[in-house]
């Protein structure tokens, strides 16, 4: 699946290929702060736990997998944006609900970036699949992501514990009702 360029951003599925990539943006210890506290991901870590998890969800007929996002102006890698169905390692899994996450380069915070991308990518997810929700998780002091949320529609669910194989932390969920 190919997406069209955003006004200055292009897009592109990503995969085991671009572990280089993701080992880059999981330097930046404020990157990392609200997923583990700060902790700089290993490239071990890339390729035996995160390339295999991205596996599991990349549909690429359905647009289910990470977005790399390059910015048009110097065709700079500053991010990925996340699309897969809500709860996908659980057993309540909801294709239905597509969750929308994304990690960005701090050089590129505060400049809309995450948002634009998001809802560039999540109109043409919606558009393909037939969709009750679009849904997200957020550290509950993670405020630039949570404002991400409500830019693109969300409203506040819940606050609660989120458990899957990578990570366990308290959370708040957003979601926006489709239908």
């Amino acid at each position: 699946m190919a997406l069209d360029n955003s006004l200055r951003l292009t897009y592109r599925l990503m995969d085991e290929d671009d572990a280089k990539l993701l080992f880059e943006l999981d330097q930046d210890e404020a990157v990392m702060k609200y997923l583990n506290g700060g902790v700089k991901t290993t490239m071990d870590d890339i390729v035996n736990r995160f390339i295999p998890r991205l596996n599991a969800f990349h549909n690429e007929p359905k647009g289910w997998g990470l977005w790399q996002v390059n910015t048009i102006d110097g065709d700079e890698f500053i991010g990925w944006i996340l699309v897969r169905p809500m709860h996908f390692f659980s057993p309540e899994r909801d294709d239905s609900d597509i969750e929308l996450g994304w990690r960005f380069k701090q050089c590129s915070w505060g400049k809309g970036y995450a948002t634009e991308a998001a809802d560039h990518i999540a109109t043409h997810i919606i558009a393909l699949n037939n969709l009750k929700a679009m849904s997200a998780v957020a550290a509950v002091d993670n405020l630039g992501s949570i404002a991400i949320m409500k830019k693109l529609g969300m409203h506040f669910v819940k606050q609660a514990i989120h458990s899957d194989p990578a990570w366990q932390a308290e959370v708040v969920y957003y979601t926006k009702q489709l239908t």
